[in-house]
């Protein structure tokens, strides 16, 4: 700082205060994500006979960062003070050997190596951030996070739950009426929070008369053609979708599910789901900036997967599940007995049942797929996007990546990121020591 001081001018440097994100530990010059010959280079690539996600690598890449100038976004609007996040770096993560097919590399060394195609990471521990890198993007970027986004209608709805406004028990029709000619009846809020539903309508993209298809079709996120359907409510009034299961007898992945209970949220507060997510959690958190969703079709957000946000916002919304969620708020938003509910409330016979169930996985409850023997709470995204958190440990870790161009070889960080949080703050790991931290 002291080195700026002596070649910026003072008012200079009030405004660079003024607009700094906090947290930041000095004003940065702004380094452009990608220069306009890259912006229109990328949109004359995007797919004319189908969905833009149908393409990989560096074109892939662009996408995940710059849906905003591909589709209309509805807003999740920050408000208030933005959050300190103090740097307390450990630098026994960037050391910190990681397997490869090559042998064993530095964690940091990795994230940045051909062998992945990490775009950014940001850990914390108790309210900390203790390593943030971002080897493919640039830190105030907003990249989507895709099925992470899921876990928000979860939250909303238990939420409500603990309010009284909502029975989880309820078949869907009680709350939603305009379902009970669809093929949704009798389904309960629990089935739908747990992926349960029994119907076969499990994400599909590879037949477009499948049912996920069709659906994805109608909110935006299929490749559309005239005649298909362009709205996701009528979609599912009138769904059909053959049974394959009691419900609640084994887990079924579908967003259509999470469409659902964003739809039950906005019945019972009155507001679009961008709003309600607003009201109870965004502007409560300390953001540096907005949120966003992708809005496709008429302003409708794109719930199951469609967020963006900057790498320490989703980190900050990570702490309301840990011992330092009062970094980021004063005022609590997931209380113990919803802890309580995601450690133990789940069913394990559901991926038991459906095969899915890996060592080390106690359950997946509420929208996130796994809960896991040690605490972690994790919460997937497709291409490569992640949020991990550990209340017992006071961990948030956030990543996000793409597919390479040949057919996916890149090394996933999440059995990586996993091990490394394991190790170096699990209930064994070894103190931090003498290290500078």
């Amino acid at each position: 700082m002291q080195g700026i001081v002596q070649k910026v001018p003072i008012t200079m440097l009030v405004l660079l205060a003024v607009a700094l994100p906090s947290g930041l530990c000095h004003p940065a010059e702004y380094a452009p994500a990608n220069t306009w010959q890259d912006n229109r280079r990328a949109h004359t690539r995007l797919p004319a006979d189908d969905i833009w996600w149908t393409v990989n690598g560096a074109d892939m890449r662009w996408n995940f960062k710059n849906l905003h100038q591909i589709f209309p976004t509805v807003n999740v609007y920050r408000m208030g003070k933005i959050a300190e996040l103090e740097y307390s770096l450990d630098k026994r993560i960037d050391t910190h050997a990681v397997a490869t097919p090559d042998g064993r590399i530095p964690f940091a060394d990795f994230i940045a190596s051909p062998a992945s195609t990490t775009m950014g990471v940001v850990i914390l521990h108790k309210g900390r951030i203790v390593f943030e890198r971002y080897p493919r993007m640039q830190d105030y970027e907003m990249p989507i996070y895709w099925s992470v986004a899921k876990v928000f209608p979860g939250l909303l709805v238990r939420l409500l739950e603990e309010r009284g406004k909502i029975d989880v028990s309820q078949p869907i029709e009680h709350y939603l009426p305009s379902l009970k000619d669809s093929d949704l009846r009798g389904i309960t809020v629990r089935n739908l929070l747990d992926m349960a539903s029994g119907l076969d309508c499990a994400d599909e993209y590879e037949q477009r008369a499948s049912c996920y298809y069709q659906f994805s079709i109608s909110i935006g996120d299929g490749h559309w053609q005239p005649g298909d359907p362009r709205d996701p409510y009528a979609f599912l009034r009138s769904l059909k979708a053959q049974r394959v299961a009691p419900q609640g007898e084994r887990f079924s992945y579908s967003g259509l599910n999470t469409f659902v209970l964003s739809w039950l949220v906005e019945k019972i507060t009155g507001l679009s789901f961008q709003d309600a997510l607003t009201q109870e959690v965004w502007r409560h958190i300390g953001a540096e900036a907005d949120g966003s969703f992708i809005a496709p079709h008429a302003g409708i957000a794109l719930t199951p997967g469609g967020f963006l946000s900057r790498m320490r916002d989703l980190a900050r919304f990570g702490l309301l599940y840990t011992p330092s969620a009062s970094v980021v708020t004063e005022q609590p938003i997931i209380s113990a007995a919803h802890l309580d509910l995601l450690q133990n409330g789940g069913n394990p016979a559901l991926l038991r049942n459906a095969g899915a169930q890996a060592p080390g996985v106690k359950h997946n409850v509420y929208q996130w797929d796994a809960v896991l023997e040690n605490g972690t709470l994790f919460k997937g995204g497709w291409a490569g996007q992640g949020l991990i958190i550990n209340p017992q440990w006071d961990v948030v870790a956030v990543y996000t990546g793409y597919f390479k161009d040949d057919a996916y070889s890149e090394l996933p960080l999440r059995p990586r990121i996993l091990a490394l949080l394991d190790t170096l703050y699990g209930a064994s790991s070894p103190p931090a020591g003498s290290e500078e931290r």
